[in-house]
């Protein structure tokens, strides 16, 4: 624990000392009719009134010109394991009147977890290359070389945590039983995507519409049982299939699919944004809905209609040091069909890149990654944030803060678990396991967390956290800690 605390507050001196470089100012801007109308046209996301803006700019010290962030990245995340490499974080807040929202930022990261997975991201963001318009670009390539795969329709497949968490090796009559392991809920991935998202300004700086190009190719295999195998003895080793060619087999994945494909979609959609800060809001509506449109003609291998609705809001309780926070999130189908492989895709407009799908930090937290996926998924999250200390070191504006919350989801409408294998695979075994495994009589019910966390603030923007939540059922998880960035929402 010490050398974690040592090493967090070392990475806190770098990024203090990285920043301290930076313009700065103590005062209001001089002419405050010019910096009130940059501000209106440029930063939608803040509501407050002119005479609380120039407050608050009072209050804090305001940044100006070219903010450097380089930081090695060093996280944790349950499903994944320990993360490392490297990140860089460019922020420009222009004249200091856009403070603290950025005029335009850039991020790059690449980085690797200890449990096989990859990840590399840029993303660009913008609100003056075009005229009251907001454009964020991002392209990712993530690798996942043992992705979690616990099956659609949340508890209609049966998690056995049970024989997942028996590290013992075990003895009978017959000899010794090879390990379960979590092998058999893993498969390989590689996925590669890139957009282009544009919000236009409607009404007033709190209306808004949304419009995006979207491109994703996506390749599912079974895990390489030679590499997760390599330096295993012969009881710890892997050999029976896994889960993801189990669905294959009882052809709930259909074979014009199972490798993957391309996805080529336009976006349209609205936003309502009162927020008076991105990074950190104290106070605001923040509602947005859109469709996602993937048909044939585009170039999508197997065509598809999403649609996706987000209400969060933040309800300051005393000043901006205590905030009740929620969100609700419901993330649906057009129809019927809907490719497997971007089942785990939590789609988004703006500057963040998509996410894996529900479970995790980005969604709920405690569930186990891609715990809840069906056709129809809905998902919550609820936390008060007490920010209980702020205070300017080295030229920066710092704050810390705890959160305690709870998150939950569901899968409304399940994706078609029938068995129909193959004729040539049709046997009894195979259909045993089916039985074992999948239960269509059984209906989803909430999957709910609960848990604590601590954030460090720093220029409102740059966010370090650290969450520890807890699922209510055994199937869902036993607990998971988190160490990244920014607030869930």
């Amino acid at each position: 624990m010490k050398k974690k605390s040592f090493f967090l507050f070392s990475i806190l001196l770098m990024t203090l000392s990285l920043s301290a470089q930076d313009n700065y100012e103590l005062k209001e801007p001089s002419d405050t009719s010019e910096t009130i109308s940059n501000y209106q046209l440029t930063v939608p996301h803040d509501s407050t009134t002119i005479e609380e803006s120039e407050r608050k700019k009072k209050e804090d010290i305001i940044k100006k010109g070219i903010s450097f962030g380089p930081l090695p990245v060093v996280a944790f995340d349950q499903d994944k394991g320990f993360q490392y490499g490297a990140l860089l974080n460019i922020y420009d807040f222009g004249d200091g009147s856009y403070y603290p929202t950025p005029r335009q930022q850039w991020y790059i990261e690449g980085s690797a977890y200890t449990k096989g997975s990859q990840q590399y991201f840029v993303t660009y963001d913008t609100r003056n290359l075009i005229p009251r318009t907001h454009m964020a670009i991002a392209a990712t390539c993530m690798y996942d070389k043992a992705m979690d795969f616990y099956g659609y329709n949340g508890y209609q497949t049966f998690y056995d945590v049970d024989k997942v968490q028996e590290w013992k090796k075990k003895e009978d009559k017959t000899g010794i039983e090879p390990q379960w392991m979590k092998t058999f809920y893993r498969a390989e991935r590689l996925a590669i995507a890139a957009k282009a998202d544009f919000i236009v300004d409607i009404w007033e700086n709190k209306l808004f519409a949304e419009g995006s190009y979207y491109f994703n190719w996506t390749r599912m295999r079974p895990i390489n049982l030679a590499s997760i195998n390599k330096g295993k003895d012969s009881l710890e080793r892997f050999s029976g299939p896994t889960l993801f060619e189990l669905y294959n087999e009882w052809g709930i994945i259909p074979e014009s699919d199972d490798d993957g494909g391309f996805t080529s979609a336009i976006k349209l959609g609205l936003m309502y944004d009162t927020r008076d800060y991105e990074a950190a809001p104290t106070k605001g509506i923040w509602a947005e809905a859109h469709i996602m449109l993937a048909p044939g003609f585009l170039g999508t291998s197997h065509p598809y209609y999403r649609y996706m609705a987000t209400f969060r809001h933040y309800v300051p309780i005393y000043k901006e040091d205590l905030v009740f926070a929620y969100r609700l999130n419901y993330q649906g189908t057009i129809g019927n069909y809907l490719p497997y492989y971007i089942l785990p895709v939590f789609s988004n407009i703006g500057r963040e890149y998509d996410r894996d799908g529900i479970g995790g930090y980005r969604t709920v937290r405690g569930l186990m990654r891609d715990r809840v996926m069906g056709l129809d998924v809905a998902f919550y999250n609820v936390e008060f944030r007490w920010r209980f200390v702020r205070f300017a070191l080295w030229k920066q504006n710092i704050a810390m803060g705890l959160n305690i919350f709870t998150d939950g989801a569901i899968v409304t409408r399940g994706y078609n678990l029938a068995y129909r294998p193959s004729t040539e695979n049709n046997t009894p075994e195979l259909r045993e396991l089916y039985d074992q495994y999948i239960n269509l009589e059984r209906t989803d019910r909430l999957h709910a967390s609960a848990g604590v966390g601590y954030r460090l603030i720093i220029n409102r923007n740059f966010i370090i956290a650290l969450d520890y939540a807890i699922p209510f059922n055994r199937q869902d998880g036993t607990g998971s800690f988190y160490l990244n960035t920014g607030y869930l929402f």
